[in-house]
């Protein structure tokens, strides 16, 4: 049930943010999550369909590169990517520690949208610096770079109001390929 996929929507108005038809009322199950097959690309990100919010379904060759494409999935329902810009003065470097991978990642990403709601920054690209996940403290260091929003120039997509747990899941497998699943608040 994809909506899009690391690509760019056409407009604002795009209707693909509606859902679409997948032929089940169930779209938020399980084994749909875990059915989809493994992308092409190396790295990306995928909108899923779920009932009242989105899950956002990130993979990449490391667990860094799953994390990066996350953010710039939120980004990327909140805007065009292809219309953001990198101005230096914007970059940012943000350190995270969570109890664990998925307290980690919900916190990162919840760092990004904080940045956005009282920066009004968006971001096209996110580079993990440092990512510690076997210690007691889990850590990541990120540099993100983009401009501030201006409605002017950014087609305002939907409004993500919050990140959530529910069905958050990181899978990594033995042959360089995570992926991450993350269901957010709209």
């Amino acid at each position: 049930a994809t909506l899009r996929e690391s690509e760019e929507w056409e407009d604002e108005t795009d209707s693909s943010y509606e859902g679409s038809d997948t032929g089940s009322d169930d779209s938020d199950s399980e084994e749909e999550m875990n059915s989809t097959e493994r992308p092409s690309k190396p790295f990306g990100f995928q909108y899923l369909d779920h009932t009242a919010d989105v899950q956002f379904r990130s993979w990449g060759r490391s667990l860094a590169e799953a994390f990066e494409q996350q953010v710039v999935a939120l980004f990327g329902y909140m805007t065009k990517l292809s219309k953001i810009d990198i101005d230096e003065q914007q970059t940012q470097i943000v350190t995270i520690e969570g109890d664990d991978l998925h307290h980690l990642l919900l916190k990162f990403m919840d760092e990004f949208l904080f940045i956005f709601s009282t920066q009004f920054v968006v971001y096209k690209e996110i580079k993990v610096q440092e990512l510690i996940t076997d210690g007691p403290v889990f850590k990541i260091v990120a540099e993100g770079k983009g401009e501030k929003f201006d409605l002017k120039k950014h087609p305002q997509g939907r409004e993500i109001k919050a990140i959530t747990y529910s069905n958050m899941k990181v899978r990594t497998e033995e042959d360089r390929f995570t992926e991450i699943f993350v269901i957010v608040d709209i």
